[in-house]
């Protein structure tokens, strides 16, 4: 004769649930487990490759790092072309090889700004244009050097619109620049050199409100007077 089934407290209904998974899921792991040993294999590797690759970049920004520090003196001291190149036979790599080898590490970033400065100086607009371009750092005074540098280059091409649209972009990357209000009246300058008088009133007006102490603010005056 058949008793009658217990009913199950909400304790052991949760308990007899636990132990249903439990099987089931030992149940996969014995049925898969050549698969799931060759998965655990390839995240090994996996995880073996991403630290290698962290502590490679690390190794190579330091090495960049200690190689601009060395260009520097070259750079600072206006000798551009040895900044670019480097100096045969001595441990002066130069940053033109500088960003070849660790360009895409963060102090590799940096010597972009300093071989595009470099080109700019030796009247090498195109090639410092590339390399102006191509910055993809995180510095973000570096990154609105960069994009200034570009808007520099589209404007001597007479392309204006596009050079004010770059040194007004350079003038909000940081609010802790101190070349923001250049870069605002540069914009604003080629602005007005393509009759967009309302968006150089506005940046002028920034410039008098934020900036009324700065360099620029002495010259905003003559160039506001022509969009009022």
């Amino acid at each position: 004769m058949l008793t009658k089934r217990k009913k199950l407290s909400k304790k052991e209904m949760k308990e007899d649930k636990l132990v249903t998974a439990y099987y089931k899921v030992y149940s996969y792991i014995e049925e898969n487990k050549n698969r799931l040993v060759t998965y655990a294999g390839a995240l090994v590797v996996i995880v073996i490759a991403v630290v290698f690759f962290i502590n490679n970049r690390n190794k190579n920004n330091d090495e960049a790092g200690l190689q601009l520090a060395r260009v520097m003196s070259s750079y600072d001291s206006g000798n551009y072309l040895e900044a670019i190149e480097g100096r045969a036979g001595t441990k002066l790599l130069g940053l033109k090889k500088i960003v070849d080898q660790y360009g895409s590490t963060e102090n590799g970033e940096i010597a972009k700004i300093y071989l595009a400065n470099s080109y700019e100086f030796l009247g090498k607009t195109d090639d410092a244009f590339k390399f102006y371009e191509g910055y993809s750092g995180s510095n973000k005074m570096f990154k609105a050097t960069a994009l200034a540098g570009e808007a520099g280059y589209e404007s001597s091409k007479k392309n204006y619109e596009k050079a004010g649209d770059l040194y007004k972009k350079a003038g909000h990357v940081s609010n802790e620049n101190v070349l923001n209000p250049e870069y605002l009246l540069h914009a604003g300058i080629n602005y007005m050199k393509v009759g967009k008088n309302a968006e150089a009133k506005e940046l002028f007006d920034k410039i008098k409100k934020d900036y009324n102490t700065s360099a620029a603010m002495r010259e905003v005056e003559r160039y506001a007077v022509q969009v009022e």
